[in-house]
């Protein structure tokens, strides 16, 4: 854990020592998780009807405005665990019926991850082990160095496309890099899980599935994210076309401009420009599904 002492792990590097300090992440080196549960809110092939074992880092790189799980991207939700703990929750996870372990933003917590898996995988006390697939749930803003970390530790890659233009990246997450990072980091992805397949089931085992949320008044970028991803990779990868996007509290004083839920004709122009385009790998949502709460409960009382 030496990366700790000067922590890179993410594109800001911080080079802040984790030990007795705090990064844009606003964790320590210590694990902090927030939630450990079966989720049934994702993509279809990820929660199915039993689940998706999501385990939700404390802390986060991107600190985007209109984020919905603040109390937990801010590190203020969660409590601290060992690398063996969380081997120990991912098989209990798998044993309460997940289909897959679903690693939700844990990009500073990389070299934790790693161990964890591979304790998991080679066997606990009781002789049970990890055997479901691993997903990195990601904001998309990663180092290509530290994704490097992770290759055949990760069956799938579930990372965010959110932004193609620098200013709307540097005015709602403080990153006008990020268009240049993420798009280099879903590169290695590909590189990494090339070919999305799915089991039997109809759930996911490996690849690459990119989420866009369309934010309200956005359309242009989110078909620039959308043409973008079709014409570098075509079928190799699915694409999901997000319509939750809901105003947190806090958005009306500060960003009116996103204080409002996605039309049906914003969402629908994205869509059919996606058909246009001749994409068919692809997942859609119900915009009713903004309407509902995303937001799962946070405490630092999970068993």
């Amino acid at each position: 854990m030496e990366i700790m002492n000067e922590c890179r792990l993410c594109p800001r590097d911080c080079k802040v020592n984790r030990v007795n300090s705090r990064g844009i992440c606003q964790v320590s080196d210590k694990l902090k998780i927030a939630r450990i549960a079966l989720h049934y809110w994702e993509e279809p092939c990820i929660s199915g009807e039993s689940g998706s074992g999501a385990v939700f880092f404390s802390g986060c790189n991107l600190h985007c405005v209109f984020c919905q799980n603040e109390e937990i991207s801010h590190g203020k939700v969660g409590k601290e665990i060992s690398v063996e703990e969380l081997a120990r929750q991912f098989v209990k996870l798998q044993k309460q019926g997940a289909n897959n372990i679903n690693l939700v933003t844990g990009t500073h917590y990389i070299p934790q991850i790693v161990q964890a898996v591979k304790l998991a995988k080679a066997g606990l006390e009781d002789g049970s082990r990890l055997e479901i697939p691993v997903i990195y749930n990601t904001s998309g803003y990663e180092k290509v160095e530290s994704l490097k970390l992770l290759e055949g530790i990760v069956d799938v890659y579930l990372p965010d496309f959110k932004y193609m233009d620098e200013a709307l990246a540097g005015k709602y997450s403080h990153a006008s890099d990020y268009p240049e990072v993420v798009k280099a980091a879903i590169d290695e992805m590909v590189r990494q899980c090339p070919t999305v397949e799915f089991d039997e089931q109809g759930f996911v085992k490996s690849g690459v599935i990119v989420r866009q949320l369309l934010l309200p008044g956005h359309v242009k970028d989110g078909k620039a994210i959308i043409k973008y991803l079709y014409d570098k990779y075509q079928d190799s990868i699915f694409i999901s076309m997000m319509s939750q996007y809901t105003p947190m509290p806090h958005i009306a004083s500060k960003y009116p401009e996103l204080n409002r839920r996605v039309t049906k004709r914003e969402y629908d122009s994205l869509i059919n420009y996606a058909l246009d385009l001749g994409i068919e790998n692809a997942f859609i949502q119900d915009r009713k599904v903004a309407k509902e709460s995303f937001i799962p409960e946070f405490s630092n009382e999970w068993d």
